[in-house]
């Protein structure tokens, strides 16, 4: 039977339809994306396809698994609570929560890991997504990549070498911020996370002394985020640890209304976890500040110190209970004729707070005050390897005398020591091998104290270091390479060193730990081509320029004339 047209126009509709699905007429490529079709399609996908469009996710915010599912065995489902809003109250821009340490009702410790658990990963995708705004500049290393070398760590894990999570939160946070709203032009194209100064400051944060700054300027953007975010840290350890703190935790005094604001902007991005900070100074009506005071428990104080001080007075603030009390622009606060508000805000404050101190200037005068806040052992912080940097705090002592009176200045030196030391403070006596120095030595031991004049300086620490008696200690000249000078608070040149060089590195090598340094020097007749050199050292430093000195250096030039 003869079969219709409609039949066979499907029959050869049929074939030329199932020869262009042939994938013999058409390129490798073209058959390699069919291929890949079906396999899709049959749920036999590659493993590199798989690997090639994978995102972050909440799981896995710095997409370790390259996309790829975890293995999970079957368990009892977790019951997931709803977020509780939060309830802060804002009034005339401060907070008013339920009680201390508490945003919303929740404690900050707890909101902390939270905030850890749930915005690491929104922080990795927001660095991405502003990653024309906040990395314009960086090519080789991203905030991500720091993110995911700090996920190696717990969230219990101590400041020591490297920050903590919620160190590097808050460093993230602060920064974010303050480059989308245009406050931070200073550092553009830099990390918080590369500051070298922020790594170090981390490395004596850790330490537990009190800090000081000696590179002779006020603290900037990244200094004052290092620091806020380190006290945030160490005030939510203790939270979780069960302490409430009733005053604020960080004072932290400015000598002006600007740097004021300078610092509660950095930390405003803190709020999130519950640290509040408070402004006052006197740029804000006083009736105003206690009403706002009496609202708000902030966990950080931002003040300049006559508002303080005022405010104490009346008692609107208690800070008897501060932890940490930080001094910016010392210098200018004092030059201000406010040191007398300075101690008494130290008097105000029971127990022995974390100091770190911002000194603003070189200058001498500011002296007395440094050594009556810190009193104990410090950390010197600084970057810049300048002189006037290395020897800041530190009294240099120049005298031209006789030979014959060499001795008895050295011993006045010593009698002045012994009545005005600390238990930990350590003095240096740096000889010349002369006659001088044998009669200086036998006087010093028939003043009760123990000498050890021994080639070998190694053996010569460890013999002080065995007697806690021997706070005087001697050393020849010839040994100063292999000395260590940081210990030692008081250093003594009965005969002047034969080179500046020599000076220098012990001006710059002496009294690490402490602020009460000083450099006794003696010199002769036979010293006067070291004048020159000595007299702009002492200019450079700030120091005050004897008389002797200057005609020691007179003399000199007459005579070369």
């Amino acid at each position: 039977m003869a079969k219709g047209e409609d039949a066979v126009r499907r029959k050869k509709n049929k074939k030329l339809r199932k020869k262009n699905n042939s994938t013999s007429s058409v390129s490798a490529k073209v058959a390699a994306v069919i291929a890949a079709k079906k396999r899709r399609k049959a749920g036999k996908r590659r493993m590199c396809q798989g690997m090639c469009f994978s995102l972050p996710t909440p799981d896995d915010p710095f997409n370790d698994r390259s996309g790829k599912e975890e293995f999970k065995t079957k368990g009892p489902k977790k019951k997931t609570r709803s977020k509780p809003k939060d309830e802060t109250v804002q009034l005339n821009g401060k907070c008013e929560a339920g009680k201390k340490g508490a945003v919303g009702g929740r404690n900050i410790a707890q909101k902390s890991n939270d905030l850890l658990r749930e915005n690491m990963s929104s922080t990795t995708n927001n660095n991405l997504d502003n990653k024309c705004i906040i990395n314009k500049e960086r090519k080789n290393i991203e905030v991500t990549n720091m993110a995911h070398l700090l996920s190696v760590q717990g969230p219990d894990c101590d400041i020591s070498e490297f920050p903590s999570k919620f160190v590097f939160w808050c460093l993230s946070s602060i920064e974010n911020a303050l480059r989308l709203d245009d406050a931070y032009t200073d550092g553009e194209g830099n990390s918080f996370f590369l500051n070298p100064w922020g790594l170090e400051f981390l490395r004596c944060y850790s330490s537990g002394n009190d800090l000081m700054d000696t590179s002779g300027n006020s603290a900037t953007t990244e200094q004052i985020a290092w620091t806020v975010s380190s006290a945030a840290d160490t005030f939510v350890r203790k939270e979780k640890e069960g302490l409430s703190f009733s005053d604020p935790f960080l004072l932290f005094l400015v000598p002006s209304q600007e740097k004021a604001v300078q610092v509660r902007t950095v930390c405003k991005p803190l709020k999130s976890v519950g640290i509040h900070t408070v402004s006052i100074h006197p740029g804000a009506p006083l009736d105003h500040q206690i009403q706002g005071l009496k609202t708000c428990e902030p966990e950080f104080l931002v003040s300049t110190p006559e508002r303080l001080l005022e405010l104490v007075s009346m008692k609107a603030i208690d800070i008897s209970g501060v932890s940490m009390l930080v001094i910016d622009g010392l210098n200018t606060i004092c030059s201000s004729g406010h040191t007398d508000t300075i101690k008494s805000i130290k008097k105000c404050i029971s127990g022995n707070p974390r100091l770190v101190i911002f000194n603003d200037c070189f200058s001498h005068m500011s002296i007395p005050m440094v050594r009556y806040l810190l009193t104990g052992s410090i950390c010197r912080l600084s970057l810049n390897n300048s002189i006037t940097s290395l020897s800041s705090c530190i009294i240099q002592s120049v005298k031209v005398c006789t030979s014959e009176d060499k001795v008895v200045k050295s011993i006045e030196a010593l009698d002045q020591f012994q009545s005005s030391c600390t238990q930990n403070s350590n003095m240096l006596f740096i000889l010349r091998k002369d006659v001088k120095c044998h009669k200086l030595v036998k006087t010093i031991e028939s003043k009760g104290c123990s000498i050890s004049l021994d080639s070998d300086a190694a053996s010569f620490n460890d013999s002080v270091d065995s007697d806690s008696r021997a706070a005087v200690s001697a050393i020849y000249l010839e040994n100063l390479s292999t000395m260590d000078l940081g210990t030692y608070d008081v250093v003594v040149l009965p005969s002047f060193v034969p080179s500046m060089d020599t000076y220098v590195h012990i001006l710059t090598k002496m009294a690490r730990q402490s602020v009460n340094g000083v450099l006794h020097s003696f010199l002769t007749k036979r010293d006067t081509e070291l004048a020159a050199p000595l007299i702009k050292v002492l200019e450079q430093c700030g120091q005050e320029v004897p008389q002797t000195l200057q005609d020691l250096h007179h003399t000199s030039n007459m005579l070369e004339d």
